[in-house]
């Protein structure tokens, strides 16, 4: 069982590169919103139950896919609500069960995440798209996390296409 652990901050175009990366691999879509999604209709974000559902559902997928041989991508914006040490966690669950962990790490520069931020497509799927509620974030620290796990590949997404970056990826990993 294969994790592609994509992580970025807000608009670095972490769900466009997995969806062309599943698109080359055949790789099962797990995005992060599918689950924050679903917890919206109940929670309010950051909530108790939200934060404790959140990451239950993440790594109960992860172990149910792992139990099954089932590779897939996951895509993850590391923010203060998620625990500090998920992404190891993640990996070790994986791992334990005999699977592998590959962390791809989207970056890009603040001016194309403030370009991107209010796009129609990111309003229509309900992912955050203010770029005065993301600036009150940042100032608020809510995106302090500490540092993932090391990359196999790190690709800036204000330079390189989705095709192009979920190329590289496949490449990188041997997908």
């Amino acid at each position: 069982m294969r994790l592609v652990f994509i992580h970025g901050p807000a608009a670095s175009g972490k769900l466009t590169v997995a969806k062309e990366l599943a698109a080359l691999t055949g790789l099962s879509l797990f995005h992060n919103h599918l689950v924050v999604d679903a917890l919206l209709a109940v929670f309010p974000f950051g909530s108790p139950g939200f934060v404790e559902l959140r990451e239950r559902m993440w790594l109960d997928v992860f172990s149910a896919a792992a139990a099954e041989d089932r590779s897939l991508i996951f895509t993850f914006h590391p923010e203060s609500s998620v625990a500090p040490d998920f992404p190891q966690r993640a990996a070790a669950l994986v791992e334990g069960a005999g699977g592998r962990v590959d962390f791809v790490a989207l970056t890009c520069a603040p001016a194309v995440v403030e370009a991107r931020i209010e796009a129609p497509s990111r309003q229509a799927s309900g992912k955050l798209s203010s770029l005065a509620v993301l600036r009150e974030l940042e100032a608020q620290g809510a995106f302090d996390y500490p540092p993932l796990p090391p990359p196999a590949i790190t690709i800036d997404t204000g330079t390189v296409a989705p095709a192009d970056a979920a190329a590289r990826i496949r490449a990188a990993l041997g997908l």
